[in-house]
């Protein structure tokens, strides 16, 4: 019964959502000298170092006949999504200790919020990607219409381990020295400056256990109009890895959602 209310309460309060999502978004680009320019530049010039390092000096190969950097930005655009998102919604508990110790509501709101708000920085960096196709004259197929179920796929993958970090982070602060790290790594490890193509077939059992691979392989097939066939196996692997985390995420957060008051 008592979970029941929870997930009532959670429509009942939407509007607080929406406040939330909104008063972080404002604050974000708000004293910010280049402001929304910013969301647009990290990821271009990201795109530019990761061509010329894999692409020219490294060589490695591209995905059909799409042009490097095409390839790169369209990798790097669910990516950036996904560690945006981790990173704000791990730490979004701490960031509203205020509200969390005075007010009722439930709290599951808050880091939810904060991956809408990556989402936002998402759509914006959306714009350099349609620039790319515009220059390099890349007209993508029908695949394209299949790109939502790609960004829910990225939404899903950051909120299960955000929700079961934040709710760590609320007892032990160590983990807001982690996050930053633990994402540091996962850029190297993703197929972001790379294709998943140049992955041994021996290693790609484990490779298929991080979650943004099948993401990342997934965009890249819708926006390059499938120039890669999608390998199944990953795909399914990778939705299986982001259920779990997920479910242990709001398993984990539901158990300690009521000493956040008193922890925080």
């Amino acid at each position: 019964m008592a979970e029941r209310h929870y997930w009532r309460d959670l429509w009942r309060y939407r509007e607080l959502f929406y406040v939330l999502a909104w008063r972080d978004i404002s604050v974000r680009y708000k004293q910010t000298i280049i402001g929304l320019a910013w969301a647009l530049i990290r990821p271009f010039l990201t795109m530019i170092v990761f061509t010329v390092i894999f692409g020219k000096v490294a060589k490695l190969p591209t995905e059909g006949t799409a042009p490097y950097a095409l390839m790169v930005f369209a990798g790097l655009l669910p990516w950036q999504f996904f560690s945006t998102a981790l990173s704000e919604s791990s730490n979004s508990l701490i960031g509203n200790a205020n509200l969390i110790s005075k007010v009722y509501f439930p709290r599951l709101i808050v880091p939810t919020a904060a991956v809408v708000v990556s989402f936002v920085d998402f759509l914006i960096s959306f714009v350099i990607l349609i620039g790319l196709m515009i220059y390099f004259q890349f007209l993508p197929g029908w695949q394209i219409l299949t790109l939502p179920l790609f960004v829910i796929m990225a939404f899903l993958a950051s909120l299960g381990p955000g929700l079961y970090i934040t709710a760590l982070n609320v007892k032990y602060r160590d983990f807001r020295y982690i996050i930053p790290f633990l994402v540091q790594i996962g850029l190297y490890v993703s197929p972001v400056g790379f294709s998943s193509m140049v992955v041994p077939e021996q290693w790609r059992l484990l490779y298929s256990l991080n979650p943004v691979v099948g993401v990342i392989d997934g965009f890249r097939w819708a926006v390059l109009g499938g120039q890669t066939p999608i390998d199944w196996n990953t795909f399914i692997i990778s939705w299986c890895v982001i259920i779990f985390f997920l479910c242990l995420g709001i398993r984990q957060f539901r158990k300690m959602e009521k000493s956040f008051a008193d922890l925080i």
